[in-house]
């Protein structure tokens, strides 16, 4: 093995510390044992702390979450003339180019996750803060951690931004029965790209210093006789050079994503899909109102408990709204836990046997080989390229950032995922009154074997001058980041996400995927079929 400067590897081994190792402590809950905290995060971000509107008691359409197939449900409804109203268990954050309004992973504090007292990466340093209603929430099962967001603008908040269509014949092979590809390329990836401004990463921005790794990571898969693919991207190119001009506090080229970027320069949904909403005078947006289950009345209507909480936590209300069509858009964990419950619960009886089958992990692998020369990698969080190898399990490996680290490393990261074909179910515990699942030991050695094997023959290739695997941080595949399934189209759902047994219900999110978008990030693909979905969905009248 390659040993050389394993010292420097050593130190490099914070590089992963952002990436989650599994060893996650859950917070208490009660935000109120920190008022010295509650008080600084109110100093530094006073609107979170803005009283709290209530949301109306009946509305002909509520949407549940606000990430990518939430925010296009309210839109194109809105647009219909149908009056809806968003639930949000986050806040909704503003943005600032000099403020630091989210925290960043390499010292995060409560701003960052959701209610949790410390969260241990996998150099296995706990790094603890304050309880507090942060941006993401690290949901443990057994076997897995699940990062999800929490917040309005769901995880176009918390993504790494690059939004890809997978392969055809990969797509196909999961998604035949359910969606048309051609249909998708033609008509709705398109459309998404228009609406998210999505492009490809200029030349002068991937020329500069943050971009190093960038440059170095397609110098290393060229000569492993790979061809860099272009990655799409949602980042405002024109505030990450206003970070490179001193124009703004340094964020999208300061390693800073997972937790949020301060100055915007995501084009969050907040930018386009749920501000267009609002605008139409038919969306309202609700933060700080986390749905705690869901059913039908007598009537037909739908009902939905709400419990609203101060950004510390702090239960303020908890009602009861109803409305005429309810839409699903929490997520893969939030939907399918609803859904799972409610089957349990008896109060949507007619649910089939598919509800909370298909959860998959998108074969999400975080991988870090080193740099070929001693050489300054930059922080650059922005993807530039990725490279597809089906020579095993077929994989996409994307360069990516070191997570919240904005010093040098000598470290290049990747993120992989892999066709892999496990898939759990979503279970109810009676006794514990809670939804949960088991992750397979197998599946994550399944998808690390694949990963490593490509990023070893690139390391070797590539000239890298630091072996990783002796002390462990050459893979990490004990997280997710991309959970999908759990309410899968198709099958608990028709094609266009209409559950099966509940007319006006309806999954319109990543819960509706078969646990995979076939080797690429979920987020265009799920983006895609919502604005297909809803428009099916309008078209018919239900």
């Amino acid at each position: 093995m390659r040993r050389r400067a394993v010292l420097k590897a050593a130190v490099s081994a914070a590089l992963l510390a952002g990436m989650g190792s599994g060893a996650a402590v859950r917070g208490s809950g009660t935000a109120s044992a920190n008022p010295l905290w509650n008080a600084i995060f109110e100093k530094w971000v006073p609107e979170i702390f803005a009283p709290l509107p209530d949301p109306p008691e009946h509305t002909e359409a509520i949407v549940i979450g606000s990430g990518f197939g939430a925010a296009v449900t309210a839109l194109r409804l809105a647009q219909a003339g149908v009056r809806n109203t968003v639930l949000e268990r986050g806040s909704r954050w503003p943005n600032d180019p000099w403020r630091e309004i989210f925290t960043g992973d390499d010292l995060p504090d409560g701003r960052g996750f959701w209610h949790r007292t410390s969260f241990t990466g996998v150099t296995k340093v706990p790094m603890p803060f304050a309880d507090f209603g942060g941006v993401l929430d690290v949901t443990e099962y057994s076997g897995i951690d699940v990062w999800r967001a929490a917040a309005v603008g769901g995880g176009s908040i918390v993504f790494s931004g690059a939004m890809v269509a997978p392969p055809r014949h990969l797509f196909d092979a999961l998604y035949g029965g359910i969606a048309d590809f051609d249909e998708l390329d033609r008509v709705y990836y398109p459309r998404v790209r228009d609406m998210l401004r999505l492009s490809t990463m200029p030349p002068d921005v991937y020329a500069s210093q943050p971009f190093a790794h960038s440059r170095m990571w397609d110098q290393q898969v060229r000569a492993a006789g790979y061809t860099p693919l272009p990655n799409d991207s949602i980042f405002n190119w024109d505030v990450v050079r206003a970070e490179l001009a001193g124009n703004s506090r340094p964020s999208a080229t300061a390693s800073r994503s997972n937790l949020g970027n301060s100055n915007g320069a995501k084009f969050d949904l907040n930018q386009n899909y749920l501000r267009y909403a609002e605008d139409t005078g038919r969306t309202g947006i609700y933060p700080g109102h986390r749905v705690d289950t869901i059913g039908q009345d007598g009537s037909g209507r739908y009902v939905v408990t709400v419990t609203k909480l101060s950004p510390a936590g702090q239960v303020l209300s908890t009602r009861t709204l109803t409305c005429d069509r309810l839409f699903l858009g929490a997520g893969s964990i939030g939907t399918s836990e609803l859904l799972v419950r409610a089957q349990a619960t008896g109060t949507l009886p007619r649910l089939n046997e598919h509800i909370g089958d298909g959860f998959g992990t998108n074969g999400d692998v975080v991988l870090a080989r080193s740099v070929s020369e001693l050489a300054g990698t930059g922080g650059g969080v922005p993807s530039a390229s990725r490279i597809f190898d089906d020579t095993g399990l077929p994989l996409t490996l994307e360069n990516w950032y070191v997570p919240g680290i904005p010093v040098e490393t000598g470290a290049i990261a990747s993120l992989g995922m892999v066709m892999d074909p496990t898939r759990a179910r979503f279970g109810f515990d009676r006794a514990g009154n809670s939804v949960g699942l088991s992750w397979p030991k197998s599946a994550q050695d399944r998808v690390l074997a694949a990963c490593k094997a490509v990023d070893s023959r690139i390391a070797s290739k590539g000239g890298s001058s630091v072996d990783y695997s002796p002390i462990g941080y050459d893979a990490n595949a004990v997280f997710t980041a991309h959970p999908l399934g759990g309410a899968v189209l198709g099958r608990a759902a028709d094609a266009n996400g209409r559950v099966h047994g509940h007319p006006g219900l309806y999954v319109m999110d990543g819960a509706g995927l078969p646990g995979s978008t076939a080797t690429v990030n979920p987020s265009l693909t799920i983006t895609a079929l919502a604005e297909r979905n809803i428009e099916a969905i309008l078209r018919a009248g239900s």
